[in-house]
């Protein structure tokens, strides 16, 4: 290996893993808030309990996210110092907006809802936590800004051998964002609607060993130290409330990925050409299902919405770039575009098919059955898997391109740096996320399986009382 492919390999590593946490946070972030409301407007205890149990995990995820997310500037600089520099200026915008407004308006309500518990009136407590979680989903629009500018670069100029900006608002409104940002955004609140899914599942199952003595009702395992007694309406309520939110977002995905397909045809056709194995231009284009098994007109009636629309094909997209761009290989690596296609729309539809057939069982208030409760804990990595999948398939189906048509990844690379440099920090990375890996699953796990702890609900105060003076103590 080179150093061009340790830097690849580098660079996937690293932002695979830090994609991991990235919508688990956006999406938990947003459930956790809908959970604090439901608290704010009810006062029903079990609200309040859920707001603290899951607001913990979201708490460890969203710490997990900022550490491996600061790697990402380390490597840019190190790795990828051509590519930083011709996109430098178009990328400082959406790059500075992130850091400065969204990340901003993020970590420092963040910190306020988590040191204003009982400090705080309730509803500007609450407003914290949404404020939070605005500036979440608005750091994901700046990053996939800037992402969709690689894939279909607007609004500027290459002026001596760099990009410069000319437009700024072409650059936030590019058509590939604004199909972008719904569609991830909403694939993360399917990842945190599984998540929340099977903790809630696994709950159930753990909580139903419980024996019945006369009126009394006795755990079979010993609650952790501190923790309360379960609930039973308490995980039907979770996990009632993920199943809608993971079916809504699978509507969602459905309709920004319909968009997204048709702008791929115009904007990335190598990479809708790779997705579907089609190798050759071809009107009335059928959609492969798995090689060899193929639905005539389907693929020309989505990307065009005209069942005899012309798709373009891998080997004639090939012939034209070497025309265009000169000799040179233009074809990503088609069996990773078109597999990872497949795991995406699998993995995604069997989340969103679990979601639908679980408010099926539990409606009008009927019980969670065991089998599905055990289902849910099953396909708690289907959603996560399908979401990484969907990132390979955007990333790897964009090369050999790091700046569509403009910038190939073979220039992009750092021209100083050494085979040994890139090496010892790839396996300095990999070795520090495994630890890091290792230390999210305890803590997740050490949580989920302690339960939530006893809440006992302030007394009703109007929101424009005094706070009444207690004790410094920490939430978390």
């Amino acid at each position: 290996m080179d150093a061009l492919d340790l830097a690849r390999w580098q660079f996937g590593v690293t932002t695979v893993y830090h994609f991991l946490f990235v919508p688990l946070t956006i999406g938990l972030g947003v459930f956790v808030a809908g959970l604090q409301t439901a608290w704010h407007r009810t006062g029903k205890a079990h609200y309040l309990r859920l707001t603290k149990f899951f607001g913990k995990l979201f708490l460890i995820n969203f710490a997990m996210g900022v550490v491996t997310g600061l790697v990402q500037e380390f490597q840019f600089g190190m790795n990828w110092s051509a590519y930083s520099t011709f996109v430098g200026d178009v990328f400082g915008a959406p790059l500075a907006l992130e850091a400065l407004l969204a990340f901003f308006l993020e970590s420092t309500f963040l910190g306020l809802w988590i040191f204003g518990w009982d400090r705080l009136p309730k509803r500007i407590h609450l407003a914290c936590l949404w404020a939070a979680v605005i500036g979440s989903n608005l750091s994901a629009y700046f990053i996939l800004a800037a992402n969709a500018w690689m894939k279909h670069p607007v609004g500027y100029e290459v002026v001596d051998g760099k990009a410069r900006m000319t437009d700024l608002w072409a650059v936030l409104t590019n058509s590939t964002a604004l199909a972008q940002v719904p569609h991830v955004v909403a694939a993360a609140f399917i990842v945190a609607g599984g998540f929340v899914i099977a903790v809630s599942g696994y709950r159930i199952l753990r909580e139903r060993r419980m024996i019945t003595d006369g009126d009394v009702t006795v755990p079979m395992a010993r609650p952790a130290r501190g923790r309360g007694p379960a609930d039973p309406m308490m995980w039907r309520t979770s996990l009632r409330a993920a199943l809608v939110m993971t079916a809504i977002a699978g509507a969602v995905v459905a309709g920004t990925g319909d968009m997204s397909g048709q702008l791929l045809r115009d904007q990335q056709p190598m990479k809708l050409a790779a997705a579907e194995g089609l190798r050759h231009d071809q009107k009335g284009a059928p959609a492969s299902i798995v090689p060899g098994v193929e639905v005539p007109y389907v693929l020309s009636l989505l990307a065009a919405h005209d069942p005899n629309a012309e798709v373009q094909g891998i080997e004639d997209i090939q012939r034209r770039y070497a025309e265009r761009y000169g000799e040179a290989d233009y074809r990503p690596n088609v069996p990773v575009v078109f597999w990872s296609f497949r795991v995406m729309i699998g993995f995604g539809l069997a989340t969103v098919g679990l979601s639908l057939l679980g408010l099926w069982l539990t409606r009008r208030r009927r019980g969670t059955p065991d089998w599905f409760a055990r289902a849910c804990l099953l396909a708690l990595p289907l959603p996560t898997l399908a979401i990484v999948a969907g990132w390979l398939l955007s990333e790897i189906g964009r090369q050999p391109w790091t700046v569509q048509g403009e910038l190939l990844t073979a220039a992009s690379v750092s021209p100083s740096v050494s085979v040994t440099e890139v090496a010892i920090s790839l396996a300095l990375f990999t070795a520090l996320y495994g630890a890091l890996a290792v230390a999210e699953g305890w803590l997740l796990a050490r949580h989920v399986k302690a339960g939530p702890e006893p809440v006992v609900p302030a007394p009703r105060v109007p929101d424009d009382a005094e706070p009444a003076r207690l004790a410094p103590t920490l939430m978390y």
